[in-house]
């Protein structure tokens, strides 16, 4: 019988029963593969060569599928692609508004798409909350050097 699953579950994780790991196990180690990858892997061992001649001999006849997998193996779709933009130096919140109209420019002027900017401003109002706690940091700092 299976204990039922709880808040603690959330903690520890579940198996594929549903019932709880115990602390101190985190379940499936980070890169183990699963075992089936493992045995598809061990049957291609040595045939990976021949595979790959075969697909492109039928790439190079004109099997449509056969060219899409080889140019998706050589060139892959890219996922994320760099943004450029010239940004001000950020070392204070005033300088992150800076910042930030300089991005609203750039996707005004069409240098940058709006998702681009979003994504480049995720970084910077990431980084303002950072140099906000570095300022407070120093500023508490400076208070205790008083008393």
């Amino acid at each position: 019988m299976t204990e039922p699953i709880d808040d603690g579950a959330r903690k520890y994780g579940t198996n594929t029963e549903g019932t709880r790991f115990k602390p101190g196990n985190p379940g499936k180690p980070k890169g183990a593969r699963h075992r089936v990858t493992r045995a598809i892997e061990a049957l291609l061992e040595d045939e990976h060569e021949a595979l790959t001649r075969v697909a492109i001999d039928r790439a190079l006849e004109g099997d449509m599928t056969a060219l899409r997998l080889c140019f998706e193996r050589i060139a892959p779709a890219r996922k994320d692609s760099p943004v450029s933009v010239e940004l001000p130096v950020v070392r204070s919140a005033a300088d992150a508004v800076e910042a930030s109209a300089a991005l609203l420019k750039a996707v005004a002027a069409g240098d940058l798409t709006p998702d681009e900017a979003g994504r480049v401003m995720v970084l910077l109002t990431a980084h303002k909350a950072i140099v906000e706690t570095g300022d407070l940091e120093t500023r508490v700092a400076a208070l205790e050097k008083t008393k």
